[in-house]
């Protein structure tokens, strides 16, 4: 990932970071990269993108947070050095969530609406 900054948001609650992470995507023009689950319920959400858009992207952010009573932190990092990244791992789709879309057979029917 080639990118200027990295921004934080820490809230309390999974509602608050997905309201929180919403907010900043439609803010600016950055990439919600991850996010990850501490104990107690504390979430955080990472954006990157370019160190003005991620400024907004997270203050936007965390205004949301706030409102709601969640915000626990942010924070921007502009240039993280390269071997903070690595500690930050992307999310992938997982198998389970791959194997939910539905497949056609060479008839084209849905294997899931066939009678075995």
């Amino acid at each position: 990932m080639k990118r200027e900054a990295l921004g934080m948001i820490e809230t309390y609650g999974l509602a608050a970071m997905i309201a929180a992470a919403d907010g900043a995507a439609k803010t600016a023009d950055v990439q919600i990269y991850t996010y990850e689950k501490a104990d107690a319920g504390i979430m955080t959400v990472y954006i990157a993108g370019d160190v003005a858009a991620v400024s907004e992207a997270v203050e936007a952010g965390a205004s949301i947070a706030r409102s709601m009573g969640k915000l626990l932190h942010r924070s921007v990092i502009p240039g993280p050095a390269a071997d903070v990244l690595p500690l930050i791992k992307p999310r992938q789709q997982s198998a389970a969530g791959q194997a939910k879309k539905p497949r056609r057979s060479t008839a084209g029917r849905s294997l899931l609406s066939r009678k075995e």
